[in-house]
Order: C-alpha cells, then structure tokens, then sequence
C-alpha cells in the first residue's frame, strides 16, 4: 500500500470526507453452475464491473467464483444471481481447516477433492435440546453422575 491509497483513504481526490469508509479488502466466494463458456464470460463481466473489484477468478470445475476487493459480500452474491444463475455462498471449506473432519454431517457428495462442508453451516444452532443431555455425562460436571442416579 502506497502513500497515495493511504492519504486517499481519509480523504477524496476534491474534499475531506469523514462520513464515507471504504469497505474493508476481502475474499468472496461464491458457489455458481456454470456450463460454458458463454456463463464463466458473463459471471466474470458482470462482477467485474461492480465498484471496488480489484480481481475476479473463475474455478469452472468447482462451480466457484472468487472475488477479491473492497466490496460487500451480499451485493456480490445479488450481482451474480442477476445473471439467471443460482449462486450461493461457498459451504465448503479445505479439510484440514478443520480439528474433526470426519464428524457426521461434515462430507458432501457435491463436495471438490480435499473439501467438507463448513461446520458453522453444517450442524443446527447450539441451543438444541438435544445438547442438555450430553452435557449430563460430561467430566466437567461433577454432579451429572448423581442427578442421574
């Protein structure tokens, strides 16, 4: 980062504007089908045109889009759904990201070599009911042994 994009970060090139931040740098992906080359070209266009892209890479074999640059994840994922293609956030993450790969509800058939599904999507919320139960049997809890007895 030079001292140009620094000095330019607080100030526009005409006037000081302190109400205006600009979005921090991030890595979208996004799970696209595409077909041909015909949809890869479209997909690419149409988010290389939106307003702070700094680089678009196409993955047509996994059906993944990633998008680097200062913009907001879901006016990407709306820019791409434009395109007639159903998009969605990508739900898979590298395999060795995770401390127990081998959970259930973690695999997917969809899934690229080397990929699981992300964990934060793959089990329901923490509050279930199913959760109170186990920790009856936890060695934490000193007490689990008597409330059962």
């Amino acid at each position: 980062m030079g001292a140009f994009d620094y000095i330019s970060s607080f100030c526009s090139y005409t006037y000081c504007n302190a109400k205006t931040k600009r979005k921090p740098l991030q890595t979208v992906d996004i799970k696209v089908k595409m077909d041909c080359d015909g949809c890869e070209r479209r997909v690419r266009n149409v988010v290389r045109r939106m307003k702070g892209v700094k680089s678009v890479e196409v993955n047509r074999k996994q059906s993944r889009i990633t998008v680097n640059g200062h913009v907001d994840p879901n006016k990407v994922l709306k820019r791409v759904k434009s395109t007639g293609k159903k998009a969605e956030f990508w739900p898979y993450i590298p395999q060795h990201m995770v401390y127990y790969p081998f959970d259930t509800g973690m695999y997917d058939k969809r899934a690229p070599a080397g990929h699981i599904r992300n964990p934060t999507q793959a089990f329901p919320a923490a509050n279930t009911p199913g959760e109170n139960y186990v920790s009856l049997f936890s060695d934490d809890n000193v007490q689990a042994a008597c409330s059962i007895m």
